[in-house]
């Protein structure tokens, strides 16, 4: 009987020891430690047995089947033939090797032990998609690499493997039927029903992490097995989500790969790291409901989140990340700072207070700043359009699911979800000309996105926003010149913020419109200019397959906060496909050229004529091109996809040509801010409420000294709020450090004292939020430099202390 079995019948045998109130026997100190640790945690009356009792029947049943087919394939590959292969490192040095023998973990020790040690996958070739576990024999020569957990590779396989480690630890308390454990961005989950739909407590945390330390020390080896599509369903049957995966995912008569770990044994791709052991800190972090699928007409599950490090300093290192995080939640300072909150009748959307939305439109100023500095023209658009739209576009086809879909009158409409479609409805509703390009377009107006309501999140998800949505209607020939005005929009206002950002190159997806060759194209476009900003600024890029939108290529650019935290806010999106779509067109300056001729060989024709009275009776004939147009008028009518709009006719995307002397646009969509919602939520967090002067909510309070004061502070707080400015003048009855204290804590930018000298001289006694060097009493400011001082700051958006001097001269 093998380890996993052995392991099956521990568990079974320790369950009944605890079930009956067995006591450990009396021992030395380092054994009640252990009770105090582990053995007592697990025991918490409040948590319940450690594991469940007896171990579900199919764990037994799933190793046998796993022993019976992994002894035959291990036979298998040992009747593989034995090469000779080289293997072929990343500084050039050439390795020898036998194929189905040697193994990346035997090319790793042969350099040095502690790089087997760090070393979590290897890949090949230096192709992302082949990954390989590290004791699995190589099969030929390759080009190999070594990852250890600070590669993004690595780290995903860690997670991965983690939450392995974490599914056979819910299968052996819960006795569940587990369905996905993908790693994620900061971590893992593992989803799972539990028996009669139970779900998981914060109670079972500790439990659940006792027994991954066991599992931990164990050294677990993580093994690979090739299973038709057959077996799987036999294997699984227990386990409906995972018929369902199995049916849906993988095509009848063909095969894929489990990974076993212990008792566990799950439905995988891996690769995965050599064994349990690696795992050196564990720490489940929160659990949740979730949709099977993330469909909410399926099953609810219950999700157990974690995070794991290959040392303890890691983990510490994260979890003081987090205290730091928590205290810069938007929501938190949101709450504290009363700048906006959400409620169950609405929700997915947020209710902006007063303070909230000064910042909200303080950003929106600002951006309008922007585009009018660089040529953008505001428009404004509906916010539900008729469905024929949306299928003009093809959103009905890749983002209904995405939309809020209305019935009136027995017709569809959808909420917009972006404005693109609108703009396109602008840019033909009537003849252009080449004259206008590039014609560029900017839309605020409120959008709606159907999101599940397990995944809103604060101001980072919600259902109703607005963004600084703006399309570029332009030249092929254009293209090059508005992408460097793109890229120079892009760091003004990231650098005004004080964001660095990395920027991603997104293909062609699976499912998209318009032809290949147009993709490839428009790629290459937007390769080309991403290496000129490149060599120019010496931002690096990278590739990001397969993830454009469903009609062309983008550049999403993902910022980096202080915490150096990611956030994909703007793109730039390159489409050819909705000019299409919308069969979008400009008169051409070649035509007008043509035209002007043809208009002046007419003229001399008419002067050569002989006079009107010698020339032959007419006789009445249709004009050929008359003809023309109104058999094109017949057509555009008869055409669902161009004509009017009939209700009752079905929507049919037919191809238009271009007209003469006509050329088809092409098609920017950008944004820099992305959602405003989103991007306040990221500024909060940023600054940690502490916003810049210019952007701030509360930018002065008015601190009088006593009642005989009020009046001189009111007047100086007209002042400054007729420079339209933000100022509260505190005539509350607390002492003056008070005042002053809750002006600092609800984050004023500056704090003006006044008191008998102020008044008499018309000065004000200035404190700078961010200057601890001025918060005491300094020299008070004349009332006029005051305003041209923060005046000068606020207008240039300047990050500087107004106020130095007072702070100097204290100094001396």
């Amino acid at each position: 009987m093998d380890s996993a079995k052995e392991a099956v019948e521990n568990v079974a045998e320790g369950v009944k020891k605890m079930a009956v109130g067995d006591k450990p026997a009396k021992g030395g100190r380092k054994d009640r430690k252990k009770e105090k640790g582990g053995a007592a945690a697990a025991t918490d009356p409040a948590s319940g047995p450690l594991e469940i009792n007896p171990p579900p029947d199919f764990l037994q049943k799933r190793l046998e089947m796993f022993d019976r087919l992994k002894k035959k394939q291990d036979e298998e590959l040992a009747s593989k033939p034995r090469e000779s292969i080289t293997i072929t490192m990343p500084d050039g040095s050439v390795k020898e090797g036998t194929s189905y023998e040697t193994t990346p973990a035997d090319i790793a020790k042969g350099i040095s032990n502690s790089l087997l040690k760090r070393t979590v996958i290897a890949r090949l070739d230096g192709d992302k998609e082949q990954l390989w576990d590290i004791g699995r024999p190589l099969e030929r020569s390759c080009k190999l690499e070594l990852l250890t957990f600070e590669d993004e590779q690595g780290k995903q396989v860690f997670w991965h493997s983690s939450a392995h480690i974490l599914g056979e630890a819910c299968e052996r308390r819960f006795g569940c039927s587990l369905c996905i454990g993908p790693p994620v961005e900061n971590g893992f989950y593992y989803e799972m029903c539990l028996p009669e739909n139970k779900p998981v407590m914060s109670t079972d945390y500790k439990p659940l992490e006792t027994i991954v330390t066991s599992i931990v020390k164990e050294k677990q080896k993580f093994e690979r097995l090739i299973m038709t599509k057959e077996e799987l369903l036999e294997m699984f049957s227990y386990n409906k989500y995972k018929q369902h995966i199995i049916n849906d995912k993988i095509p009848d008569g063909t095969s894929t790969t489990v990974y076993r770990n212990g008792p566990l044994i799950d439905l995988c791709r891996g690769p995965h790291v050599p064994d349990t052991g690696r795992i050196e800190t564990f720490s489940v972090m929160k659990n949740s409901s979730s949709y099977f699928l993330g469909n909410k007409d399926n099953d609810t599950l219950q999700r157990v989140y974690g995070v794991s490090f290959p040392d303890k300093k890691q983990m510490a290192a994260y979890k003081k990340f987090l205290e730091e995080a928590a205290k810069r939640d938007h929501r938190k300072i949101g709450k504290d700072q009363e700048l906006f909150f959400f409620h169950e009748l609405s929700p997915g959307s947020a209710m902006w207070l007063p303070h909230g939305t000064r910042i909200y439109n303080n950003l929106l100023s600002f951006l309008r700043e922007q585009y009018w500095k660089r040529g953008y023209q505001e428009v404004i658009t509906p916010n539900m359009y008729n469905s024929h739209l949306w299928k003009m576009s093809g959103h009905w086809d890749f983002y209904k699911d995405d939309m809020f879909v209305i019935e009136q009158e027995k017709e569809q409409f959808g909420l917009k979800p972006m404005n693109c479609p609108g703009h396109c409805l602008m840019f033909s509703h009537r003849e252009r000309s080449h004259r206008e390009l590039p014609w560029r377009v900017a839309d605020f107006g409120v959008l709606h996105r159907n999101e599940a309501s397990g995944a809103l999140s604060g101001l980072t998800r919600v259902r109703r926003f607005q963004q600084d949505d703006a399309h570029i209607f332009l030249r092929e020939d254009q293209i090059k010149a508005e992408m460097d005005n793109l890229f120079d929009f892009l760091k003004e206002v990231y650098g005004l913020l004080g964001f660095s950002f990395k920027l991603k190159l997104s293909t062609r997806p699976d499912k998209y419109m318009g032809e290949k060759a147009t993709w490839d194209n428009a790629e290459h476009m937007l390769q080309e200019s991403l290496d000129e900003f490149k060599a120019s600024n010496g931002t690096h890029w990278e590739l990001n397959e397969g993830d454009g939108a469903f009609y062309g290529p983008k550049i999403d650019i993902v910022i980096l906060d202080c915490l150096l935290r990611e956030w994909q806010c703007a793109t730039i999106q390159l489409d050819f496909v909705q000019p299409e779509n919308f069969h979008l067109e400009y008169i051409t300056g070649d035509d007008n050229e043509t035209k002007k001729k043809e208009a002046e060989a007419k003229a001399a024709e008419a002067k050569m004529a002989p006079p009107a009275e010698l020339a032959m009776p007419k006789i009445k004939t249709k004009d050929p091109q008359a003809v023309i147009d109104s058999a094109k008028a017949a057509v555009a009518a008869s055409d669902p996809s161009t004509g009017p709009y009939d209700k009752d006719r079905p929507f049919v995307r037919q191809h238009k040509p271009i007209s003469p002397g006509c050329a088809r646009p092409v098609m920017i969509h950008r944004a820099m801010a992305g959602s405003i919602e989103r991007f306040t939520a990221i500024l909060t967090e940023h600054f940690a409420g502490k916003w810049p002067f210019w952007l701030s909510p509360r930018q002065i309070l008015v601190v009088p000294v006593g009642k005989g004061f009020y009046e001189y502070g009111e007047e100086v707080a007209k002042i400054f709020r007729d420079k339209m400015m933000f100022v509260d003048v505190d005539t509350s009855g607390n002492t003056l450090q008070k005042k002053i204290r809750t002006g600092q804590l609800a984050q004023y930018n500056s704090i003006f004292v006044v008191g008998a000298e102020e008044m008499d001289n018309r000065q004000v006694n200035a404190r700078w939020r961010d200057d601890q060097s001025t918060q005491d009493r300094g020299k008070p400011i004349p009332l006029d430099k005051a305003v041209e001082k923060l005046c000068k700051i606020r207008d240039e958006k300047s990050s500087e202390n107004p106020f130095p001097a007072p702070a100097k001269e204290a100094a001396k």
